[in-house]
């Protein structure tokens, strides 16, 4: 007996309980699997879940889907941050090692505007997660394209977390600031 395959709107329900009940990433492949259908098929289900407004992130690690800061009690802070290529990690870990989650990057780009990638960082594990993939693909960080100028979305559970992680930034030479 043949299994029943499930229709693109029971797929798209499917798809979004998942990302609902989930805190962490989930692989196009992952949904893949679970659903029976290829990659490319998840990647316009996901596509098409955007269009009707659902908050679905793509990071390197997977799908999310982006919770509102207020259903968890979260602070959010947008800081601005210059440093070369190679200190890319003493930033992002100086930022978890707070307790901070990283959401984005930000570039203003002076023909396309602002682009904006979606990073997802909470941990050490994330920044080393995040920096292999980098290396692996060899691809270059968004602040190469802005002289190291960048954005970064922040959030945290209590305001202390966001000024911690900016006084470390401030102290590494990190963090922009009118005097900088």
């Amino acid at each position: 007996m043949q299994e029943e395959k499930m229709t693109g709107n029971e797929r798209r329900a499917y798809i979004l309980t998942l990302l609902q009940e989930t805190e962490t990433p989930i692989t196009g492949q992952e949904l893949a699997e679970k659903t029976g259908v290829s990659r490319q098929v998840i990647v316009t289900d996901i596509a098409l879940l955007r269009t009707s407004e659902q908050p679905i992130i793509a990071t390197n690690r997977g799908y999310i889907l982006q919770r509102k800061s207020t259903e968890n009690g979260s602070y959010k802070r947008v800081v601005v941050c210059r440093h070369k290529p190679d200190e890319a990690k003493k930033e992002l870990e100086a930022i978890v090692d707070c307790g901070v989650t990283i959401i984005d990057v930000i570039v203003e780009h002076p023909f396309y505007g602002d682009l904006a990638g979606s990073l997802m960082i909470s941990s050490r594990y994330d920044v080393e997660r995040f920096l292999e993939a980098i290396a692996q693909d060899e691809a270059a960080l968004l602040s190469e394209l802005t002289d190291g100028v960048h954005l970064h979305t922040l959030v945290a559970d209590e305001v202390g977390k966001l000024d911690a992680a900016c006084e470390r930034l401030e102290t590494l030479g990190i963090l922009v600031t009118e005097n900088r």
